[in-house]
């Protein structure tokens, strides 16, 4: 069954339903009234302006050539571009209006609207990266590898999406420069045509070439690693009870397993208190295995990009191969489980550790399986 997002206009009728959509989505409601610096963007207050995209996307021929679930997912994006901006908006003292860090702030929220939402895993994370990487058009010229960061944008989200995100946002907005805008975008979409990463990620020579240069700043594209990995190291990711155990033992049954809920049983430590004691006590474990050469599970929530970089790191100079695993499953379905599970997470942790879940992207590791079970 296709998904779609609601009320996003078809070849049937391509006109938009704005009482509709604010009579369902409270939080687009909340976009009213928040000023924005009319040097950037003379139309208005961000809902004006959020309208005015979704005017500007629904009116391009590109967007409505694409497949039913992409133009759902581009007209998600537009709609949660600009979610955290009443959250960011301050007055400076020059009398400038700033949002600064609404963009990520954004993307949490745009994922957690959408895990509310039901949206599916593949479709409620292309709309976070669009949302996360829907200005890289204007500005990915002044990055400081600007192949590297459109290159890496490819393989989370189709920059012939974003092209199209961000044409329409300069569209919606009243400014003097809105032509030197549009001629940026096309600047970035001649860039990636020439880096092949348009329409379709970059390719690389192998998985493991693509690991070793998203491990690097300055790395060549081009270059065919050596692999010369020795033992793989599998890397449980998701939240509490999503499924992490069960998977283990159905798809990886004779494996050595560390798993730091067991750790922390045996050491009395508490889910709530410092878990440095529980990870020092994993790590020395994971040492004896990789000297040894021997490839092992890491069984733990592992929620931030940054707590998996770290464990990547280590990993890696030992020359292990990574594979990680997310695991999710629908929210009222894992609450059900957490209450029955022995060892049950108390629920306000539960909610905090779902605020700062980053889901896992390609770029971490040689091969990554997003599951959802349930």
């Amino acid at each position: 069954m296709l998904w779609s997002f609601p009320h996003c206009p078809n070849e049937t009728d391509w006109s938009i339903n704005w009482p509709a959509l604010e009579a369902e989505f409270n939080w687009l409601r909340s976009l009213a009234d928040c000023p924005q610096d009319p040097r950037y963007h003379a139309e208005g207050d961000v809902l004006i302006h959020t309208k005015l995209v979704y005017e500007a996307l629904v009116a391009l021929p590109q967007w409505r050539a694409l497949p039913a679930t992409e133009r759902s997912v581009l007209f998600a994006a537009a709609l949660l571009h600009d979610i955290a901006k009443p959250a960011s908006t301050q007055r400076e003292a020059d009398g400038s209006i700033t949002s600064k860090g609404h963009v990520l702030q954004g993307a949490k929220m745009a994922q957690e609207i959408l895990w509310d939402l039901h949206v599916p895993l593949k479709q409620r994370e292309a709309i976070v990266a669009l949302v996360k990487y829907g200005s890289l058009p204007l500005w990915f010229w002044d990055k400081p590898n600007p192949e590297r960061a459109v290159i890496k944008a490819s393989q989370i989200v189709r920059c012939d999406l974003l092209s199209l995100l961000a044409e329409a946002d300069v569209r919606g907005r009243y400014c003097n420069d809105q032509a030197q805008l549009l001629e940026r975008i096309d600047f970035f979409r001649e860039f990636c045509q020439e880096n092949h990463c348009f329409e379709q990620p970059r390719m690389f020579p192998s998985a493991h070439s693509r690991f070793v240069y998203f491990q690097k700043e300055d790395g060549n594209p081009n270059y065919e690693a050596y692999d010369d990995t020795r033992l793989q190291v599998v890397i449980m990711s998701g939240l509490p009870s999503a499924g992490k155990d069960t998977w283990i033992q159905e798809n990886l049954p004779d494996s050595l397993v560390i798993s730091l809920d067991e750790l922390r049983q045996k050491l009395g430590i508490d889910p709530e208190d410092d878990q440095g004691v529980v990870t020092n006590a994993a790590k020395a474990i994971a040492k004896e295995y990789l000297r040894s050469g021997q490839s092992f599970v890491w069984n733990a929530t592992n929620l931030s990009r940054q707590l998996r970089c770290m464990l990547i790191r280590l990993f890696a100079s030992y020359q292990a191969r990574i594979h990680i695993v997310y695991l999710e499953a629908p929210w009222p379905e894992l609450l059900r489980r957490n209450r029955d599970h022995p060892a049950k997470v108390p629920e306000k942790v539960l909610y905090r550790m779902k605020n700062r879940l980053e889901v896992p992207d390609i770029t971490e590791a040689q091969v990554v399986d997003w599951v959802v079970l349930g």
